[in-house]
């Protein structure tokens, strides 16, 4: 960008009314209203570019599918009055799906079991390695830096953002699955894992705190996609390699011999919400879990800003 053309974005010189430099033709359109992004305004126009983009409207419409369909698998094995799951629900399947029938709620706790594994932590990865890479394979990067956002803040603002479509995206699947379970299956009082019986009103406290525990347990690989994004200007490679890496690590918690390391990867505590529906809590393998996803959010949170601050820009 040429001194006239920043004198331009400033409002100084003679074109004091043109904020905005000559658009190139391979610059692209949103980039118009990066430029004119004030300090407040950053993290909402972050917002506004993610939840705008087709692909995280298609993200977010795969993870709505997945308790639609669940709720219509369940509700067609269980027409001829057998129980859901294998072997008429003993055993497999997962947590909670032999539930669903006796009450409509227990779809919210089967659906994200069936997302968490795989399917929320993918979007999430997508999501957060594109976060900086994109922006350098469109050549956007340098802008949002010539605008009055240092590195730092818009690190920041950047891991911000892909926190809000952790929680965005589990509040769609777990409305998603209310919404199909209300409709489907009938609803009221709950039993708990422990056997005893609760309210519907603190069955659906406990869902939407279920949901908030998912939603947190992403922030460990919000910060790896991050830190991954900074290593790249192909938003594609770092898409890839995070997918790749939560693959890796989800197989390595599978293998026995590992038992000594597995503790430490960051989704082996992930379906410890479940404990969650005990009664009284275990807090034990929660505790856990979150301190992990804090400990890896600090971690490779500070990778990448020790990555990024020091990295040429050159897109």
């Amino acid at each position: 960008m040429s001194q006239a053309d920043l004198d331009a974005f400033e409002g100084r010189g003679a074109d004091s009314d043109l904020r905005l430099p000559p658009r190139g033709r391979d610059q692209p359109q949103r980039t118009i209203s990066r430029w004119t992004a004030s300090r407040g305004s950053l993290f909402r126009n972050e917002l506004l570019t993610t939840f705008r983009r087709w692909r995280t409207l298609a993200l977010l419409a795969v993870l709505a599918a997945v308790p639609i369909l669940v709720g219509i698998a369940v509700k067609i094995e269980t027409s001829d009055g057998s129980t859901a799951g294998p072997n008429g629900g003993a055993g497999g399947g997962p947590a909670f799906i032999s539930q669903i029938t006796n009450n409509g709620l227990f779809l919210v706790f089967t659906a994200l079991a069936a997302t968490l594994p795989f399917f929320l932590p993918m979007a999430i990865g997508v999501i957060a390695g594109d976060a900086i890479a994109g922006e350098a394979n469109a050549g956007t990067l340098r802008y949002l830096l010539v605008a009055p956002a240092g590195r730092t803040r818009l690190l920041l603002t950047k891991y911000a953002t892909v926190m809000t479509f952790c929680l965005v995206a589990t509040l769609v699947v777990a409305i998603s699955a209310l919404t199909v379970g209300a409709i489907l299956f009938p609803l009221g009082e709950l039993t708990t894992i422990s056997g005893t019986q609760i309210s519907f009103t603190d069955g659906l406290g406990r869902a939407f705190l279920i949901a908030l525990v998912v939603a947190a347990s992403l922030i460990g690989i919000a910060a790896l996609g991050l830190f991954v994004s900074t290593l790249t200007n192909s938003g594609i490679a770092a898409m890839a390699t995070t997918v790749g890496l939560l693959i890796t690590v989800q197989i390595l918690d599978q293998i026995p011999q590992l038992h000594a390391i597995q503790p430490y990867f960051f989704s082996h505590y992930w379906l410890s919400f479940a404990d969650l529906m005990r009664d009284p809590v275990y807090w034990d393998d929660l505790t856990k879990n979150l301190g992990l996803q804090a400990l890896y959010a600090a971690v490779f949170g500070s990778a990448a800003w020790a990555r990024f601050t020091t990295k040429d820009i050159t897109a």
